[in-house]
């Protein structure tokens, strides 16, 4: 162990009870909040969309607060401080992604639904299998989505407080759950949107005063910083080039490719963001929030640049490596680093706030994955499966809650399972099955005339298999020192992300299904739709 480590973890024993405080006030913040949230809701229309009452600022900074995960804020900088270049490339595709949702995506879905991605399939099709079929989706993107952010967070806390043992790492995996089943079953969507509010400014200024620190130590010199990344990653210019990473063979430049692909569109499938377009009055509002929230993701990402290259101009790349391999505590020991050492109070204080934000980050993603799934289980599958729509709103929510109970536990289970695994495989899979599953058939319902149920079940079913399929035997999961399962090799697909074939197999899987489908499409249920979507007219 480094130096540097070492000292940091001393310093981190020496200031502990600051930084549990810390920890301990956002939480009791944020669930007084949702105590609040949840006295005001009254009934489905509540729990799932907040009342439609919030406006498109309010939504758009609920919208950076759902989407900057700990994968953004920790992720990021540990990838520019290892990768440069290469790494950045990450804010890019993050950011880049939200054009797709904006042009094509959140002002049709929020005049065409009411609270789930099954009521725009559910509009012209056979609402029993497409609402299974998008439940299930849903419910599976969630949950890995769901393992990413626990073992995120149960890495980060156990790091903080010292606690080594592995009976202490789950007992934090386990507290994590349990914050994230009570913001859900108590305040709803309401109490979800607030708190991934507060978030979002915590988030913004955490990063804003990491930023303004970096670039004074840097007299405001963008090129001196770059320069001195450059010279003390042992890079040398290849550091600030394209390359470094994706451009060593060409199985790399693809694997890129593919990745991109599915962090293009996998943003537009995602069904916690889905669902945030529903919480606004209008589709004018959906539209104005997503405006909002590129303004406010995209500031962030820019942002990222000081952190990552801040890490790497100030931090030796060995000392990242030892503290995570993946980088993930670049910020934090930027954060240490730049209040004045990991010997001095100043670093503690800093390191300290930063990682409070850093776990706030991941309890308002993983609440707003919870309600998602919750939803989409009591939504589609219980009130419109289960129960034919025979259920009334009271039975409605308490199927959410009990269903985000439920989702809670598992992801509770298998997160204890994951808190060691490569958390990147289990990201990239959420994204791939969104694109893959959600995307076409939600574009396919929206603009195409022709499309069938057969081809929504098709579409549905063939991109989540594949995408599932491809990462199991991919690189993600064996056959290399970063897999989740190390000394095993059963690895066939070369790609570490399957999005350059799952995705448009997604697509046209939806395509062959419904040409030979035998089912007429209900070109006057598409016309209603088409106006719907496009008009407002008769938007819920």
């Amino acid at each position: 162990m480094s130096p540097t480590i070492e000292l940091a973890a001393a310093n981190a024993s020496e200031h502990r009870p600051l930084i549990i405080t810390l920890f301990s006030l956002f939480v009791a913040a944020t669930l007084a909040i949702t105590v609040w949230a949840g006295r005001q809701t009254k009934g489905a229309e509540d729990f799932y969309a907040g009342g439609r009452q919030f406006s498109g600022f309010q939504n758009g900074l609920a919208i950076s607060g759902d989407y900057m995960s700990a994968a953004s804020f920790l992720g990021i900088a540990g990838a520019i401080a290892i990768s440069g270049y290469d790494g950045f490339l990450y804010s890019i595709g993050f950011l880049v992604a939200w054009l797709v949702a904006l042009l094509l995506v959140a002002e049709p879905l929020r005049n065409s639904g009411r609270f789930t991605m099954g009521d725009v399939l559910a509009y012209r099709m056979r609402q029993r299998p497409v609402r299974t079929a998008a439940g299930t989706s849903t419910i599976v993107v969630s949950i890995f989505y769901l393992l990413a952010q626990m073992a995120g967070a149960g890495a980060l806390v156990s790091l903080l407080l010292g606690i080594t043992s592995e009976a202490g790492k789950i007992l934090i995996v386990v507290l994590v759950g349990i914050v994230m089943i009570l913001y859900v079953t108590i305040g709803g969507m309401k109490g979800t949107t607030w708190v991934q509010m507060v978030k979002a400014v915590l988030l913004i200024a955490g990063t804003l005063l990491i930023t303004f620190l970096v670039m004074l130590k840097f007299n405001f010199n963008i090129s001196t910083l770059l320069g001195e990344a450059a010279e003390r990653s042992g890079k040398g210019a290849a550091f600030l080039e394209p390359g470094l990473k994706y451009g060593a063979t060409g199985m790399s430049k693809i694997d890129f490719i593919s990745l991109s692909v599915a962090l293009l569109l996998g943003t537009a499938g995602l069904p916690h963001i889905l669902i945030r377009f529903y919480t606004v009055p209008t589709a004018q509002a959906a539209r104005k929030s997503v405006i909002w929230a590129i303004g406010i993701i995209g500031a962030f990402y820019l942002m990222t640049l000081a952190l990552g290259f801040g890490a790497a101009a100030l931090i030796d790349p060995q000392t990242i490596i030892e503290s995570n391999p993946a980088g993930n505590t670049a910020a934090p020991l930027l954060a240490q680093e730049i209040g004045g050492g990991a010997d001095s109070t100043g670093g503690a204080i800093l390191l300290a706030v930063i990682s409070a934000v850093a776990f706030a980050t991941i309890l308002a993603v993983v609440a707003g994955l919870t309600l998602a799934s919750s939803s989409s289980f009591a939504h589609d599958l219980y009130v419109n499966v289960i129960r034919k729509g025979k259920a009334s709103d009271k039975e409605e929510v308490s199927a959410a809650r009990y269903a985000a109970i439920g989702i809670g536990a598992i992801a509770i289970v298998l997160g204890v399972f994951a808190r060691g695994l490569n958390v990147a495989g289990l990201v990239a899979l959420a994204f791939a099955v969104a694109a893959s599953a959600n995307l076409p058939t939600i574009l396919y319902s929206l603009f195409w005339r022709r499309f069938t149920t057969q081809g929504a079940l098709w579409s549905v079913y063939g991109g989540l298999a594949s995408s599932v399929l491809l990462v199991l035997f991919s690189p993600v999961v064996s056959g290399k020192p970063t897999s989740m399962f190390h000394g095993v090799d059963f690895h066939w697909f070369p790609l570490e992300n399957p999005g350059l074939i799952s995705i448009p197999l997604g697509f046209l899987l939806g395509w062959i299904g419904s040409l030979v489908s035998k089912e007429e499409p209900d070109t006057g249920k598409y016309a209603e739709l088409e106006v719907r979507s496009l008009t407002g007219s008769g938007a819920a």
